[in-house]
């Protein structure tokens, strides 16, 4: 039998030795049952009253995958602590030919064992709901003192010895930057290009981003405001930003979202990290410009033009340039000759890159080899204790990479040339005007773009994928973006 460990621990007081705990008992009940491992899968942090956990639907769905007869858990409560839960996705695995099997609890396959199950998981689930109650009650008794109850900690803060939130002398100064810059006019692009420029991160060490961004400035912690579901402490956190200074923020970003399809556009522009400037090398950044008549246009710029550094690489429309782009990309890549050029590529890349499952194999090919000559010698009469130590041996050894192989499939399934060329081929036939279909080709096939007066340099996400085009040739064909000279100046 073969089996795959599942291991979970929830947030409540438990930590990676948990796991280690679960493994190692996991193991050792494999051990004692002839049944043979193959791989874990461990969600850390995550509750078993919802099904949504990374690895436990990874390995729900690597069951289709008939490799594995048995998921062992250390007890069924790691398993789902929610019954319908549970009996949805034991029938999945049934269907593909597993079981699921507890190391702790000691569950026969007849009726009472289906009794005896039934009873565990209706216990972990009262005993999750009852946690939860307790949990719930002390975290309102916490939130009452003005006491931190987990979750992120805002940047600009630290927690302090009595579970409080304290200001952060070092983060706080950006806190109230990032707040006056937005509330005097600036876009939220352009903070964030400039914080990350400066290698400034959030509380998570991670660059800043626009959904982390708003976030931050619609947290009523910044003026000192606790809350806790129904518990409100209008003084219960330390403030780093004046409340006027707020409520001039949450009045310009309520203005900003009564102009939905602005707003939406803000926020598209897709050669965003992919288009550079060809004179100076420093990336094309999104901005917005409104003319005398009040109408709004969208651009590219250079970092440094838009910085005054030095370049005068002149900005260029928007939604001009990502349609010419994914025109060009269309009428380069998605060819049959270039697509089974790249399917080939893509297969000898997936044969470099996965040398373990071939290496494998070919030892699994040898070992058969020697098996099949020991038993020829046998059968013509040559039987040594030698010969039989050998045989044993050898029989063990094909075990050893049968199961190593199907390790290495598990963790890394293999893509054919066909499967390549038909998930390719689903790019052909999309709408060239559409933003979700420039979106995917954009980010699927353009690795780089260069964009200088006069040409444009693209390369893209395979070998030999570069392609140079004049953009006067560009202009004969689909018409000019230069039209209208330099944008307006910024409003917004």
């Amino acid at each position: 039998m073969k089996a795959v460990i599942y291991a979970r621990y929830s947030s409540d007081n438990q930590r990676e030795e948990s796991i280690e705990g679960q493994i190692r008992e996991c193991r050792e009940y494999a051990e004692h049952n002839g049944i043979t491992i193959l791989t874990s899968y461990i969600d850390r942090a995550l509750s078993a009253r919802t099904a949504d956990r990374p690895e436990f639907q990874r390995m729900i769905k690597d069951s289709a995958k008939e490799l594995f007869d048995i998921v062992l858990v250390w007890k069924l409560d790691r398993f789902s602590r929610d019954r319908y839960d549970s009996a949805h996705y034991k029938r999945i695995l049934k269907k593909n030919g597993v079981k699921v099997v507890s190391a702790k609890e000691n569950i026969s396959d007849g009726p009472e064992g289906i009794i005896l199950e039934s009873m565990l998981e209706g216990y972990a689930e009262y005993y999750s709901a009852e946690l939860s109650e307790k949990i719930h009650r002390g975290q309102r008794e916490n939130a009452l003192k003005g006491k931190n109850n987990g979750g992120g900690i805002p940047l600009g803060y630290v927690l302090g010895k009595e579970q409080k939130l304290e200001i952060d002398t070092i983060t706080a100064p950006t806190v109230l930057e990032i707040f006056t810059r937005y509330a005097d006019g600036e876009t939220m692009r352009t903070i964030i290009e400039d914080l990350n420029s400066r290698g400034l991160k959030t509380k998570r060490n991670k660059p800043f981003s626009l959904s982390s961004f708003s976030a931050m400035l619609a947290n009523r912690k910044y003026i000192g405001e606790y809350r806790y579901q129904d518990i409100i402490i209008p003084d219960g956190v330390p403030a780093i930003v004046p409340e006027e200074l707020f409520y001039r923020v949450q009045e310009r970003r309520e203005k900003n979202k009564k102009a939905p399809a602005r707003s939406k556009t803000e926020n598209e522009f897709l050669l965003t990290t992919k288009l550079f400037c060809g004179k100076c090398e420093r990336m094309m950044v999104g901005e917005s410009g409104t003319s005398h008549t009040g109408q709004t246009y969208y651009y590219y710029k250079c970092g440094n033009a838009k910085r005054k550094k030095g370049c005068n690489k002149k900005a260029i429309k928007k939604d001009w340039l990502e349609r010419i782009v994914v025109k060009l990309t269309i009428d380069k890549v998605l060819q049959d000759r270039e697509i089974d050029r790249i399917a080939d590529a893509l297969i000898i890349l997936q044969d470099k890159e996965d040398l373990t499952i071939p290496a494998l194999k070919q030892q699994l090919t040898a070992t058969e080899k020697n098996i099949e000559n020991m038993l020829n010698a046998i059968q013509q009469g040559i039987l040594t204790k030698s010969t039989k130590e050998r045989l044993e041996e050898l029989e063990n050894q094909k075990e050893h990479l049968e199961i190593s192989i199907l390790q290495a499939e598990l963790q890394k399934p293999r893509y054919t040339k066909e499967l390549i060329v038909k998930w390719i081929n689903q790019f052909k036939y999309g709408d060239v005007n559409s933003r979700e279909y420039q979106k995917r080709i954009i980010d699927t096939f353009i690795n780089a773009i260069y964009l200088f007066d006069d040409k444009m340099v693209l390369t893209y996400n395979f070998k030999g994928g570069t392609d140079t085009i004049t953009l006067s040739d560009i202009e004969a064909v689909m018409g000019s973006d230069l039209n209208g000279g330099t944008p307006p100046n910024i409003k917004n």
